[in-house]
C-alpha cells in the first residue's frame, strides 16, 4: 500500500510541469466599444482553453491612453493614434511604447432607431447619406419631414421628435461617422464642425461628437443601444455597431450606396465593400496595415454598405514593463486563435470575417509580440469563412453576397411595405426575405411565444450577458466570456497537483483501513 501511495505521489509531481507548460499568464485589454462584442465572443473561447482574457470597452481614446500609459497589454481602436487629442490637447501617441497596428475585425457602422406605429417597429427606414447627416448635425428634427418621406419613395413616418443619440465619450464610432460625413457631406457637415466642434481646425473627423438640440450623450454602444431600445427611447436614432442592433433585435436604416440601392450592413456587404478600401501595404511604416475608406464610400458595387471599416488592436512588439514574454505568449496564442476560428462567430453576431490578405498580415504582426510562438499560416489550417480552398486569394464572401432586391433601388420600394410599415426584420440579410405577415425571418425561433423572434447567438449589449444560446435549430451553443483570476505560478500548479494526488489516494484508500479497523474492533468485543 505504501508503495501504491508513493507511486501516485511521483506521477502527480512528474505531471505538474507539463500542466504548468500548458497555463497561460492572464492579459487585459481596453478600447473600442464597437468591437466589444466579438472581443467577448472571442474571450469566451479562450477561456475554455484555460487562457484568461479581460477586456473594458471603455472607448478607442481611452484604449489608446492606456496603452500609452502601459495599463493594458493591447488597445482596440478604430482609429490609429492621431498624434494630439483635438478635445484635450494631450498627446495621442504611443509614447514611446514600441507597438504594431493588425486588423481584427470588420463591420458596418448601423444606424439603430426605434420609431413605432400602431404599436409595431418600423423596420424598413431607408436614409441617404445627406438625411443621416442633417439628422446628426441638426437640419432634421422630425421623423415627417420631406427628406426622409423622400427617402422612403413617398411614405411619410409620424410627425415625431427626432432624437440623436451621439457618444459622449471619446469613441473611434464618432471619428469614423464623422470621416465619413465630412469627406461625403462636407456641404451639411462642415458648418457643423466649425460651430460645435473647432473653428480653428480644418474640417474633419472628430473622436468626440458635441452635443447639439436634441441630442443625448451616452458612453459606450452599449449605453447608446440600451437607451434606443429603452421604452422612452421613441423616436431616437444612433450610430453603433451592427452587432448591438442585431443583439436586441432592433432594426437599422438601410443607407444609400453609390450606386443607388439602400443596403444594411450585413457579413456579406461589407466584405463586398472592404474589397474596395486600400490598405497601408509598406510594413516600414508604422502606419502599415492601416485604412483608407474613400473608396468603399464610393464603390459603385451595389451590393456594398457605405459605411463598412476595419478595428484594429494595438500590440506591444517588445517587453515594456507591462508586456512580458509570458503575457506575450498568451496574446499571441489569443490573436492567432480570433484570426482564424474566431471570424466563424463573425456573421453571427453582426460583423464580417477578415479577408485572408489581412489576416496573413495580422500572423505577421502577431509574430512581433515577444514570447510567441512561432507559426506559419496557411488557408486550409485557418478555419476561417471567407477562405475559399479552391480559390484561397479571393473573399468567398464577397463572391456569395447577393444581390439588392429591386425594392431597395432608389425611386422603389420600400421592400415590403405595401399596406403599411414593413415589418421586415434582418430582411435580405443571407438572402433571405421575411414572413410578410409575421415581419420574422422563417424558421424564426420563438420559444417564449411573444411573437418576437428569440435574439441571435451573441453578447447582449446592454447587460453583456450571452444571448441567444443553444439556438434551436441549429445545434449551436455559444459559451458565456468569463473573466478568470490570475494565472496561477508554475509551483502553486505542482502543490495543487501533489495535493490532488494525495485526495485521490485518500479516496481510495480511507475507505478500506476505516473498513478493516471496524473488523478488527468487532472482533475485539466478540473476544471479551
Amino acid at each position: 500500500m505504501r508503495r501504491l501511495v508513493l507511486v501516485l505521489l511521483l506521477l502527480a509531481v512528474s505531471a505538474a510541469p507539463a500542466q504548468a507548460a500548458q497555463s497561460y499568464y492572464p492579459i487585459t485589454g481596453s478600447g473600442s466599444s464597437w468591437s466589444e462584442n466579438a472581443i467577448k465572443q472571442w474571450i469566451a473561447d479562450a477561456s475554455t482553453i484555460g487562457l484568461p482574457v479581460s477586456y473594458s470597452g471603455s472607448g478607442s481614446s481611452a484604449g489608446r491612453l492606456d496603452f500609452a500609459q502601459k495599463k493594458n497589454d493591447f488597445a482596440v481602436s478604430e482609429i490609429p493614434f492621431q498624434g494630439v487629442d483635438p478635445k484635450t490637447g494631450n498627446a495621442d501617441n504611443a509614447n514611446g511604447r514600441p507597438f504594431a497596428y493588425m486588423p481584427i475585425v470588420a463591420g458596418g457602422t448601423a444606424f439603430m432607431y426605434k420609431i413605432t406605429v400602431n404599436g409595431k417597429l418600423v423596420r424598413d427606414l431607408r436614409l441617404r447619406g445627406e438625411t443621416v447627416t442633417q439628422i446628426f448635425t441638426g437640419g432634421i428634427t422630425d421623423w415627417s419631414d420631406d427628406r426622409i418621406t423622400a427617402d422612403n419613395n413617398g411614405r411619410r413616418l409620424p410627425a415625431k421628435r427626432i432624437v440623436p443619440v451621439v457618444r459622449s465619450d471619446g469613441s473611434g464610432t464618432s471619428a469614423q461617422f464623422t470621416l465619413w460625413m465630412a469627406k461625403q457631406h462636407p456641404d451639411q457637415y462642415c458648418p457643423f464642425f466649425a460651430q460645435h466642434v473647432d473653428p480653428a481646425r480644418q474640417c474633419g473627423l472628430t473622436s468626440y461628437y458635441p452635443t447639439f438640440g436634441n441630442a443625448v450623450g451616452q458612453v459606450g454602444s452599449s449605453q447608446m443601444a440600451g437607451y434606443i431600445s429603452a421604452e422612452y427611447g421613441e423616436g431616437a436614432i444612433g450610430y453603433v455597431e451592427y452587432s448591438y442592433a442585431r443583439a436586441l433585435n432592433y432594426p437599422v436604416a438601410k443607407v444609400k450606396n453609390a450606386a443607388d440601392y439602400f443596403t444594411e450592413p450585413t457579413d456579406t456587404n461589407v466584405a463586398v465593400a472592404l474589397q474596395f478600401a486600400r490598405i497601408e501595404r509598406d510594413a516600414a511604416k508604422e502606419t502599415y496595415l492601416t485604412q483608407i475608406l474613400d473608396d468603399v464610400y464610393t464603390s459603385a458595387d451595389p451590393r456594398t454598405y457605405p459605411l463598412s471599416s476595419y478595428s484594429y488592436m494595438i500590440v506591444p512588439t517588445s517587453e515594456d514593463g507591462k508586456l512580458t514574454t509570458q503575457s506575450g505568449r498568451s496574446l499571441a496564442k489569443f490573436a492567432r486563435d480570433f484570426l482564424c476560428q474566431g471570424q466563424q462567430h463573425m456573421g453571427k453576431l453582426g460583423y464580417s470575417p477578415l479577408p485572408l490578405n489581412l489576416v496573413r498580415a495580422g500572423f505577421e504582426q502577431v509574430t512581433k509580440v515577444p514570447g510567441a510562438e512561432q507559426a506559419t499560416l496557411t488557408p486550409k489550417d485557418c478555419n476561417n469563412p471567407t477562405f475559399d480552398p479552391n480559390d484561397p486569394d479571393s473573399n468567398r464572401l464577397a463572391k456569395i453576397a447577393p444581390m439588392p432586391k429591386d425594392c431597395d433601388k432608389v425611386g422603389q420600394g420600400p421592400c415590403g411595405s405595401a399596406g403599411g410599415p414593413a415589418q421586415s426584420g434582418r430582411e435580405g440579410e443571407e438572402g433571405r426575405t421575411p414572413d410578410g405577415q409575421t415581419g420574422q425571418q422563417p424558421g424564426a425561433v420563438d420559444n417564449d411565444g411573444d411573437g418576437v423572434p428569440d435574439p441571435v447567438a451573441g453578447v447582449d449589449p446592454v447587460t453583456g450577458e450571452q444571448v441567444g444560446a443553444n439556438r434551436v435549430g441549429t445545434g449551436e451553443t455559444t459559451g458565456s466570456a468569463t473573466e478568470l483570476a490570475a494565472a496561477r505560478s508554475g509551483a502553486t500548479s505542482t502543490a495543487l497537483a501533489v495535493l490532488a494526488a494525495v485526495e485521490l489516494v485518500l479516496v481510495l484508500l480511507v475507505p478500506t483501513f476505516v473498513a478493516r479497523a471496524v473488523r478488527r474492533r468487532r472482533a475485539r468485543g466478540s473476544d471479551g
